[in-house]
């Protein structure tokens, strides 16, 4: 009953103090919400009105059928700009066939999200890294400034034209731009830095609006009506109109990659948003589940005129600080968003859309985490790649596919790293307070050959054993042990082995037999019970024989230093290790 009407574990439990706090913190929630719908929807190419009604349903959905307690769903910027950047090449933005291809979108993004839970793959957004969000984030901003441009200085610049293109338009034909809609897109963007920056509290992209608004009216009224800047125009006051996404095999075919890279970045926002609330909160977050409703969301949305939704961080972060105890505050926010809507829709007549193109720049600007990109390009050069990787293939190529990019370049690097396992000799020394450890060996000749002993090689293993490592492994082992000059016996180190399947067996069976042949052998020491367990099944263990398999390092030492040769022991000044036999005097011959 529980996972099928999640809301039941807390609605029973909801007092007059809960339910007071919860509608306190939906009532602030749907103020901040609304200048945030308006400036979404825009950048999303949407009509005005879409943004409001994706913050009414879907949201009441989400946090009805979700996991999470605070988290709050509607419009957000990156499922914006990703829907503006795919859709715009087939269709023109705010058209009917535009919106008919988002509710598509929609439709199918819900419908992705509802069967990954239903498939319990919660853990997949565990693959997506901070580095690629960092570097979409990035991308994103790029984009939105690109599309905003012609809006900002009032030019024509052809719809879906290429970054090059934009700014190559916007150089070559400065002399075009309109100074009336430009001077209120700059009044806009002042405003907002500066309410941003000194009133931080304040509702600084309304009240930026408003001012971008009257300094739209005193331009038109300066110039007796000459100068006509285009509006958004009066907003529908009523309750989401229920709509129709095409279902027909080319709109699907069209839209299907594009719901797959929104499905992806929305489900990442979502739990990501969730688990980083959680932490505050102490609550404990069921991936899966959350899945479910966002899922759920998104199909409803698709039927009541809303676009793809997911977790906002903002309206999350707004919700917990405002005090919300259970999803009712979520819940509650939609229902005083469209209360004033009612009041507020007749006002968008007089909002200039170039006082939105300024808000998406200041919006634009906030994507960019400068500090995490500093960090990233610091830390690690493959990191450093997946980050630059996802800006370029963002901004050249599309939104949609440099998320998909950053994941498979990741996941390479990843792989790269784990096909090869580092082998560490190993020698042992005596510390300043004389104590007996193992340490890494100097690496000297060619092929490398540790100081040490030169009958025994011992080798630390830091990695898996599987079938990508295998054949990096046997050419590193090849290399250090077994031929002419060099160690014929090998003790193996598993302390760092924590997976080994049958390609791994598979391998430490052929080096046994190939040292063997060679007059040594191979051993093995603290190995865990699972890779015990693999050479076991696999019959590697019988192959090796008894007495080649020991639990501690120690052992192994005391039992292969009978092995040795005891001519070349004889001869030896190293006296490597501690069971070694003594020197024999100064003058006096081997024995």
């Amino acid at each position: 009953m529980l996972r099928v009407l999640p809301f039941m574990r807390w609605l029973p439990g909801t007092t007059r103090q809960t339910a007071r706090a919860d509608l306190l913190a939906g009532l602030t929630g749907a103020v901040i919400v609304l200048p945030q719908c308006v400036a979404f929807a825009a950048l999303a190419g949407m009509p005005i009105e879409y943004g409001l009604y994706c913050a009414m349903v879907p949201a009441v959905i989400a946090a009805l059928f979700g996991s999470s307690w605070h988290l709050v769903s509607g419009p957000t910027n990156a499922i914006s700009i990703v829907l503006f950047a795919s859709l715009a090449p087939l269709a023109e933005p705010g058209s009917a066939r535009y919106v008919e291809l988002a509710l598509t979108v929609t439709l199918l993004v819900g419908a992705m999200q509802l069967a990954m839970g239903l498939a319990r793959l919660g853990t997949l957004v565990n693959f997506i890294s901070h580095t690629v969000i960092v570097g979409f984030m990035a991308a994103a901003a790029v984009v939105i400034i690109d599309a905003q441009l012609s809006t900002f200085f009032g030019l024509s610049i052809p719809r879906g034209a290429g970054f090059f293109d934009t700014w190559g338009a916007l150089v070559m034909r400065a002399s075009e731009i309109d100074m009336q809609v430009t001077t209120v897109s700059l009044v806009t963007l002042a405003s907002a830095i500066v309410l941003r920056r000194y009133l931080p509290r304040w509702p600084y992209m309304i009240i930026a609006m408003v001012v971008g608004a009257l300094a739209a009216l005193a331009i038109e009224a300066a110039t007796s009506g000459s100068a006509r800047i285009p509006t958004v125009g009066a907003l529908p006051a009523s309750l989401p109109p229920l709509s129709m996404p095409n279902l027909s095999p080319s709109a699907i075919r069209e839209t299907g990659a594009i719901a797959l890279a929104i499905t992806i970045l929305a489900l990442t926002e979502a739990v990501s948003i969730a688990r980083s609330i959680a932490v505050r909160s102490g609550q404990r977050i069921d991936s899966t589940q959350e899945f479910i409703g966002q899922g759920m969301s998104n199909v409803a949305g698709a039927f009541f005129s809303s676009y793809a939704s997911s977790g906002s961080f903002n309206r999350s972060g707004v919700n917990f600080d405002a005090g919300a105890r259970t999803p009712l505050a979520a819940a509650s926010s939609a229902l005083f968003l469209l209360v004033i809507l009612f009041a507020v829709a007749p006002l968008a007549a007089y909002l200039p859309y170039a006082a939105m193109a300024a808000i998406l720049m200041i919006v634009a600007w906030g994507l960019v985490d400068v500090r995490a990109i500093r960090q990233i390009m610091r830390a690690s050069r493959s990191e450093a790649a997946v980050l630059v990787l996802t800006i370029v293939s963002g901004v050249f190529v599309s939104l949609e596919f440099c998320i998909l990019a950053g994941v498979m370049l990741s996941l390479m690097l990843y792989l790269n790293r784990t096909s090869r396992p580092t082998l560490v000799p190993m020698v042992p020394s005596t510390d300043a307070a004389g104590h007996r450890r193992f340490v890494p060996a100097p690496l000297a000749g060619t092929p490398p050959a540790p100081a040490g002993c030169p009958q025994l090689l011992v080798l630390r293993v830091d990695g898996s054993l599987f079938y990508g490592a295998a054949e990096h492994v046997r050419d590193r082992l090849h290399d250090l042990a077994g031929n002419p000059g060099q160690p014929r016996h090998l003790l193996l180190l598993g302390d760092g082995i924590n997976l080994m399947d049958m390609a791994g067996a598979h391998l430490i069976e052929a080096e046994a037999i190939r040292l063997a042949a060679g007059g040594g052998g191979l051993y093995l020491a603290a190995m865990k019970p699972p890779v015990v367990e693999m050479l076991d099944r696999s019959g590697a263990l019988a192959t090796l024989g008894a007495g080649h398999l020991f639990e501690r390092k120690a052992d192994a030492l005391a039992a292969l230093l009978s092995r040795l040769d005891a001519a070349t022991c004889a001869a030896c000044t190293a006296r490597v290790f501690d069971q070694c036999p003594p020197a024999p005097p100064a003058g006096a011959a081997p024995r």
